[in-house]
């Protein structure tokens, strides 16, 4: 088939159970749909099963999270393209449609995502993705749509399609040459910001990661791992300075990182002072674990050097969004939209 729509699930019937039809009710002809299972320990396997027996599924040998999990479950599928999709994400019509056609027309297009709404509030933006992914120039990640923890209403202010940094792994669009190319995803990550990882190594190679609003998704969101947990913000902090840390071009590399560690101290001061201890403590253990795999990863560093002519900063924000946020009250995209704010090459 030309597409692998490739869900992957962990103990994760309920959401099967109730986000299925729509996958099912809203695919292409010429689209597959593959459940991943990483080993649930719930019953996902016989509800598939005695559900869906036109529903193709791959057992994966362990729990690797996220990452492993669809490098192990992507070896097995032969398509044009692959879209990872979240078990929390109900689809509408035309999904695939939209996202496909504007790929074919450019083969420079690497990996393109939908607009993310929520699910429960359907008028709002949806946290993990939005209507797409940026850095700023520290790596801290952000969407159009969602700054921070400000998520806006959608109004159709970014009804537009765009070139952007990042394509969430809610429901990412990826051509499956090129995700093989760069080698997958990283599994160092387990789950968080794998997706801007690849991508960023994908741009590193002089492709495109699009946005396309025609095509409208609705993500539940945690459900693997809810955003008040501290196990997430452990892995959010440890992944994101491994992200930095792999992927920032030479110029300024060793003043960047040293800004974000002395960043991320001002934020577990913040978690600290608020009571929020645990967290804290995720920002310590999070620093900890880069720091000692830190040779492990400037070894991928040297290794990705080798291999890429060109670092790309297109759609790199030039300024902190932290700043930003918290120093200027810029809330929302449309804010800090401004001329000479974004990388154009």
């Amino acid at each position: 088939m030309k597409v692998a729509v490739v869900i992957l699930n962990w103990n994760g019937k309920s959401f099967l159970e109730k986000f299925l039809p729509s996958v099912l009710t809203n695919n292409s002809s010429y689209s597959e749909i593959i459940v991943a299972d990483n080993c649930s320990t719930d019953d996902s396997i016989s509800f598939l099963k005695n559900h869906y027996p036109e529903i193709r599924i791959i057992q994966n040998a362990d729990n690797g999270g996220f990452a492993k999990g669809y490098n192990d479950a992507l070896k097995l599928v032969k398509s044009e393209y692959y879209v990872l999709l979240n078990s929390d994400v109900e689809v509408t019509a035309g999904w695939i449609d939209h996202i496909i056609n504007l790929m074919d027309k450019d083969k420079s297009i690497a990996a393109c995502q939908p607009k993310i709404k929520s699910y429960y509030n359907k008028h709002l933006f949806e946290y993990a993705g939005a209507a797409g992914g940026f850095i700023d120039k520290f790596a801290y990640p952000f969407c159009r749509g969602r700054i921070l923890d400000s998520i806006e209403e959608d109004k159709n202010q970014y009804d537009d399609e765009r070139e952007v940094f990042w394509a969430t792994g809610a429901c990412m669009f990826v051509r499956a040459e090129c995700f093989h190319l760069v080698g997958g995803f990283d599994e160092d990550f387990f789950a968080h910001m794998e997706e801007i990882d690849v991508c960023w190594r994908l741009k590193n190679r002089g492709y495109k990661i699009m946005y396309c609003p025609y095509s409208t998704v609705y993500h539940v969101g945690g459900g693997t791992l809810n955003k008040t947990s501290a196990h997430k913000t452990y892995l959010n902090f440890r992944n994101n300075l491994i992200l930095l840390c792999k992927n920032h071009p030479p110029k300024f590399f060793f003043a960047k990182l040293i800004t974000r560690m002395l960043m991320d101290g001002l934020a577990g001061a913040k978690f600290l002072f608020a009571g929020q201890f645990s967290h804290f403590n995720a920002v310590l253990r999070a620093h900890g674990s880069f720091y000692k795999t830190l040779g492990k990863t400037l070894e991928k560093r040297r290794k990705l050097k080798s291999e890429i002519k060109h670092y790309t900063t297109t759609a790199v924000y030039l300024h902190s969004i932290v700043a930003d946020f918290y120093l200027r009250g810029k809330k929302t995209f449309k804010e800090i939209d401004l001329k000479d704010r974004f990388m154009k090459s």
